[in-house]
């Protein structure tokens, strides 16, 4: 241990960036082994907030380090904080009333079990996006802890994503991009929001990219979240909906009962809660 110990803990040092996580797995493939694990925990040099999970010792742990760890570190399958996690971490926050303390996350598989044993005062919600987008609507790219990356936030931001930088070290967060997090949304209406909640936002978002929701509008395979979005974006007259080719975005068929003893309208062809459908 002693000829061992400090040149494995200077490696640790420039391999393991301060407060994120990493896994037995990421330990194992940078030549730290078991044994060697164990004698750091008991050491103090890492902490165990979960399972086989390790981090440096410093300070609080936030749900923000534990995602750009999966996003970086351990990125095995694309994972970005969408709906209306994202659209608050944009400035929305006040159109959306916090009921409960949940961080969305999007992606096609879901996250380690780990994440929801982590000690945070938050519940992580996850959703796959496989189910709501067709892979045309691209999966969210991995950060790069090193250097602000402009190729490759113009990359993200042509799927439908944000690069944020996060605290000290301006480490990067992936976010879905407020025209991909209002479809994720419209998504979860009328079980899991409310449509005097989304009227309010949609009121709110009068500067989306036309070309950017064009591109994700056809790439969405839920009917629902695509009427809902023309509806709100009629009621409010925003520019941006004028300039989106309706042609090329496939609506479905038939109607949508989505409120019971609601109001059809009959553009769209969902029903809709009394009061909501006059202009």
């Amino acid at each position: 241990m002693t000829t061992q110990l400090p040149g494995k803990l200077n490696q640790l040092r420039r391999d393991l960036p301060e407060g994120l996580l990493v896994d037995a797995a990421w330990l194992s493939k940078h030549g730290y082994a078991t044994s060697l694990v164990s004698k750091y925990v008991a050491a103090g040099y890492l902490e165990r907030p979960a399972g086989r999970v390790y981090r440096k010792p410093r300070g609080a742990l936030s749900w923000e380090q534990a995602v750009i760890s999966l996003q970086t570190l351990l990125y095995r399958t694309p994972l970005a904080v969408g709906g209306r996690t994202a659209l608050a971490l944009q400035g929305y926050e006040h159109y959306l009333p916090r009921a409960t303390q949940q961080v969305h996350l999007y992606g096609p598989s879901a996250p380690p079990g780990w994440l929801s044993k982590l000690p945070l005062s938050i519940r992580f919600v996850f959703h796959n996006s496989a189910a709501l987008f067709s892979p045309e609507a691209g999966l969210p790219p991995k950060g790069d802890l090193d250097r602000a990356n402009a190729a490759a936030e113009k990359e993200a931001a042509e799927k439908g994503f944000v690069i944020q930088s996060w605290g000290q070290w301006r480490w990067p967060l992936v976010v879905s991009s407020p025209e991909r997090a209002l479809l994720e949304v419209l998504d979860e209406l009328p079980d899991h929001e409310s449509f005097e909640t989304v009227d309010k936002l949609v009121e709110s978002l009068s500067t989306l990219s036309p070309r950017r929701m064009q591109t994700l509008l056809q790439a969405c395979q839920s009917v629902k979240a695509k009427r809902l979005l023309f509806f709100f974006a009629d009621r409010h007259s925003h520019a941006w909906k004028n300039k989106i080719n309706k042609d090329h975005v496939d609506l479905g068929s038939g109607k949508r009962m989505l409120v019971k003893g609601g109001v059809l309208d009959r553009t769209y062809q969902i029903t809709v809660p009394k009061g909501l459908d006059a202009v």
